[in-house]
């Protein structure tokens, strides 16, 4: 997009969630539902996770707002949890285009502002490969990939033609948690959004390391948010078990650690210990700022990547110089 620099703030993780999409979602004949109170609406994993959306939270005009008071310059939109590859495989694409159509708009209505990271209707690898068509044309950045798929892992063999597919349209796919399929052993405590979510999420990551999906797409871009989740801690036990015990290595030509530094991170953790730890790990080509709007204090993400002790060069990267790149911007 013309008049980008690199020194321009890009959110590389900003989530809206439409009113189409929420109607769609009250349609699923199983958890995740929705039910709709007045001007919120209660989304429901049964008796594992209730959360509320409220309509004003993901009011565009307010993103705006948070946006100019941070200093942000552009978001790439996309939709959180529960996303449309959890809904019954009648309703997934249904649910995939009523998310995309509404972030459409909003590029098409703010193309200086918004840039869009679609949703896929992954429980139908045939609808998902179309739809990816259909958001490339519509000048989409790249496509959104959750934990799991409808409880089925992210590296099942009838995935791979969309991530083929990615790869030859040049698609990056940003990962995003959901609630885990064993979110059960982990409701108590609200330990699901402490931590589940970013455990379960590595585990996703994980799985496309070890079962060679990004061995056989070695041009596939991937990006994982909130600084990696666990994996760049865990990388040297990781990287024990498949080098010196010789585990997991059937599918990989190289240490775990290998693939993990060529992934992007975004910056999404209130930790400048984690920010400094994963700028370490992987350096300031492979970090993307992000906020997780609208459930953070935006200025708040923005300083900590102001105050870490790296240079003016490194964090202009970070800001925007690698959003730039990877999305084609």
């Amino acid at each position: 997009m013309e008049g980008l620099t690199r020194k321009m703030r890009i959110d590389c993780q900003s989530h809206i969630f439409p009113d189409a999409y929420i109607e769609i979602l009250a349609q699923n004949p199983h958890p995740p539902q929705v039910i709709r109170q007045g001007s919120e609406a209660v989304v429901t994993y049964g008796d594992v996770q209730t959360f509320r959306l409220q309509d004003e939270a993901y009011d565009p005009k307010r993103k705006l707002k948070d946006m100019d008071k941070a200093g942000v310059d552009m978001a790439l939109l996309s939709t959180n949890i529960p996303p449309p590859c959890m809904l019954a495989p009648e309703l997934g694409k249904s649910g995939a285009q009523a998310i995309n159509n509404a972030i459409a708009e909003l590029v098409d209505a703010y193309p200086q502002r918004f840039a869009g990271l679609a949703c896929l209707p992954w429980q139908n690898p045939d609808e998902a490969v179309t739809e990816m068509d259909r958001v490339k044309r519509l000048g989409f950045r790249g496509v959104m990939l959750y934990s799991h798929i409808g409880g089925k892992p992210v590296d099942a063999p009838e995935f791979e033609p969309i991530y083929t597919h990615a790869e030859t349209l040049h698609l990056p796919i940003v990962m995003h948690p959901t609630v885990p399929t064993w979110g059960e052993a982990i409701k108590d405590h609200w330990m699901i959004g402490m931590m589940g979510l970013q455990v379960d999420n590595s585990f996703a990551l994980l799985r496309l390391i070890l079962s060679g999906i990004l061995e056989r797409h070695p041009r596939l871009q991937i990006v994982m948010p909130h600084v990696g989740g666990i994996l760049p801690y865990m990388s040297g036990r990781i990287d024990h078990q498949t080098e010196v015990l010789g585990r997991a290595r059937e599918n990989i030509t190289q240490p775990p650690s290998a693939y993990l530094q060529q992934i992007y991170l975004d910056t999404v953790s209130p930790s400048p210990q984690a920010l400094q730890y994963a700028y370490e790990f992987s350096g300031a080509d492979r970090l993307l700022f992000g906020t997780d709007h609208p459930w953070v204090d935006m200025p708040r993400f923005v300083r900590l990547i102001e105050e870490m002790p790296i240079s003016e060069v490194d964090k202009a990267r970070i800001f925007g110089g690698n959003a730039v790149a990877l999305f084609d911007l």
